[in-house]
């Protein structure tokens, strides 16, 4: 190895062994790595504008290598032996090439170490249908995702297809089999793939991102087709991914698709990761399941009537943002101060921290 392939080594190593989530390298600054949601300098050679011109020309793949020269930003997957894979993003900032790369386990999580609730196993179960992870950049979409493929591996006998961007976590055949493709690389996009997946006899379909109406509509016709198709969406919540959907669609469009999600959608799954009290952190879920009252609210656009289908649905495994964070709290895992910064509605949640509730008439009860 060079001096610059081993401060690469060495800067990933340390990373792994500090548990950190993330690795922000770019020319002219100091390492800075985030753990515990927390940026740190780390102790190490500031990355001048040769090194990082070695550490490109040795870690980008060449089929990453075209879009990183076409577009000046890619993504792709690193794995350096002996330390780890890591979700790599190569991008250019005031004329330099800079990295952001997040660590990924080798072990997939399971549902139990993520701190996810049982409901999620028997929505990764379900054998049609679409199920959405939701949620913003770095609340663990992708982990979620990989947990239910990983489930549904060990516990059935399904033919498992992934298109991902770019492949993070590697699944090896248990009970199922599984095929991964990743963007670039084996497929030319999300499109294409899809395009040809149902040709290729899967039960499960597991597309990385959901990001424009092609791929909507081909998730719509193979659930339709008695498909399972996962997915993450970038949504604040549940019941606002309904209406991001659609907005994917022409405006003529839209009633036809929501009346084939009314028919096709399983569950939405909207996360976000909060501090808990000895400084790790935890997934707050909030569920959207598709009952038959969610289902009619689906199909006479009522769907300003979902956030209150979610916080009376708790029988049919739903809860809302407040709901968890309030579950959480009284689990002793998070504090109330953590919880109110997370809510999507601080101050009916302070309220029901007083002990006072609303019912399914919206009415507040103490």
């Amino acid at each position: 190895m060079s001096y610059d392939t081993d401060l690469l080594r060495g800067i990933l190593k340390a990373a792994v062994e500090g548990g950190a989530s993330d690795i922000h390298i770019k020319v002219g600054s100091p390492v800075v790595f985030r753990i515990s949601r927390q940026l740190i300098t780390i102790d190490a050679p500031t990355p001048t504008e040769e090194w990082m011109g070695k550490i490109l020309a040795t870690m980008v793949p060449p089929h990453a290598r075209r879009r990183m020269d076409d577009d000046r930003e890619v993504d792709f997957s690193y794995y350096e032996p002996g330390v780890g894979r890591f979700r790599t993003n190569i991008f250019q900032q005031r004329g330099s090439f800079a990295l952001a790369m997040r660590y990924v386990k080798t072990q997939v999580p399971s549902f139990e170490e993520l701190g996810l609730m049982p409901i999620i196993k028997s929505i990764a179960g379900a054998p049609r249908g679409i199920v959405l992870v939701a949620g913003t950049t770095g609340s663990g979409k992708s982990t979620t995702l990989a947990a239910m493929i990983e489930h549904i591996n060990a516990n059935f006998k399904k033919h498992i297809v992934t298109l991902e961007d770019p492949i993070e976590f590697v699944f090896e055949d248990n009970q199922s089999v599984v095929e991964q493709r990743e963007i670039g690389l084996d497929t030319g996009s999300f499109q294409a793939g899809l395009k040809h997946v149902l040709r290729q006899d899967p039960d499960i379909i597991m597309v990385g991102e959901m990001r424009d109406a092609i791929s909507f509509q081909a998730a719509i016709s193979a659930a339709d087709t008695g498909h399972l198709v996962l997915s993450t969406l970038h949504t604040q919540n549940a019941s606002q991914s309904i209406g991001r959907i659609l907005d994917f669609f022409k405006p003529e469009e839209r009633e036809q698709i929501r009346r084939q999600l009314a028919a096709t959608l399983r569950a939405v799954v909207c996360q976000r990761m909060v501090t808990t009290v000895n400084g790790g952190v935890t997934p707050s879920l909030e569920i959207l399941i598709n009952t038959p009252t969610v289902r009619k609210m689906l199909e006479e656009n009522r769907l300003e009537k979902l956030g209150a289908a979610i916080e009376t649905g708790r029988e049919d495994g739903m809860q809302s943002f407040n709901q968890a964070l309030y579950d959480l709290v009284k689990a002793g895992k998070i504090n109330e101060k953590e919880a109110l910064g997370k809510a999507t509605n601080p101050q009916a949640l302070e309220m029901m921290f007083k002990g006072i509730f609303l019912d399914e008439g919206r009415r507040i009860l103490s």
